[in-house]
């Protein structure tokens, strides 16, 4: 089923005394712009989440975002002891060099670089599968969101195709009066031209001449097969990219229809049909 780029899914867990908070959002993109943010305990996990997102998600400006909210006040510090004593021993020798009188050592000594320091342990592989998991939720809701948003570009191009069907089927009616009025502006210039004598087999070849540069009937058989791929095209997963080629071979045919549509009623379907392929383009760029 077709999908949009525009996504977005939340995943909450709690694992042992930390609650964590997955979002994921997703929006148009040439190719896979992946951004990842995780607090430093889950670093290593980075990896496996740009492998999963990018496997999962394929494409789009995509943003990971994983947030510890809460977690238990009780943190566990690691004392220098050796660096500490360092720092001791040279400020009170200074202290005493210049013969300042005594200060409160330690707490000049804790607040200098290194001293304390909060204990970190990798996670557990049993932590790293919950935070995984998590992830995959995450993606899942994405995913979804996309079918849905995806399922809505479904009718606005059925509808916007069926709209340019359309144009090429009012088209028809006009090709044959426009002929006519081709006829008939031919002989007003020669009747202009005080030309008494026409060579009427000469005249009848100058006109089937200009008949063929103006015929649009290979144009709107191309035209009609690429919106059938089109249609056919949106039924492939992931298809994006294929349907902005088909848009482009599309442009070109109305284009071609509108330097050979010299009756202003041709020329006004065209600007239509024009305008629809824009909208189909637009909605294209957001198409996975």
């Amino acid at each position: 089923m077709m999908q949009s780029m525009t996504g977005f899914g939340k995943s909450n867990g709690v694992f042992s005394n930390k609650k964590v908070s997955i979002e994921i959002r997703t929006l148009n993109s040439k190719g896979l712009d992946l951004t990842v943010k995780t607090p430093s305990v889950y670093r290593e996990l980075e990896t496996d989440i740009r492998k999963e997102v990018s496997e999962q998600l394929d494409r789009g400006k995509i943003d990971v975002g994983i947030y510890l909210e809460s977690q238990s006040d009780v943190k566990e510090l690691k004392i220098n002891t050796a660096l500490a004593d360092i720092y001791y021993n040279e400020l009170k020798a200074l202290n005493t060099s210049w013969g300042e009188s005594e200060v409160d050592y330690l707490s000049v000594v804790m607040r200098m670089p290194e001293v304390v320091s909060q204990r970190q342990e990798g996670i557990s592989e049993e932590e790293a599968l919950y935070i995984m998991s998590l992830v995959k939720e995450a993606i899942s809701q994405v995913v979804t969101f996309r079918l849905k948003e995806g399922g809505a570009l479904v009718k606005e191009f059925s509808d916007r195709i069926a709209e340019i069907k359309l144009g090429v089927e009012k088209i028809s009616p006009f090709e044959a009066v426009r002929i006519q009025s081709l006829r008939d502006r031919i002989l007003k210039s020669l009747e202009e031209l005080k030309i008494k004598e026409v060579d009427h087999n000469r005249f009848e070849q100058e006109l089937i001449f200009y008949i063929e540069k103006l015929d649009i009937s290979e144009e709107k058989m191309r035209l009609n097969h690429h919106l059938s791929y089109f249609i056919e095209t949106m039924a492939v997963p992931k298809s994006g990219k294929k349907l902005g080629f088909i848009t482009q071979e599309m442009g070109r045919e109305i284009n071609t229809l509108g330097s050979k549509s010299s009756h202003p009623e041709m020329q006004k379907i065209v600007v239509e049909m024009k305008d629809n392929l824009e909208k189909i383009k637009e909605q294209v760029l957001n198409t996975l």
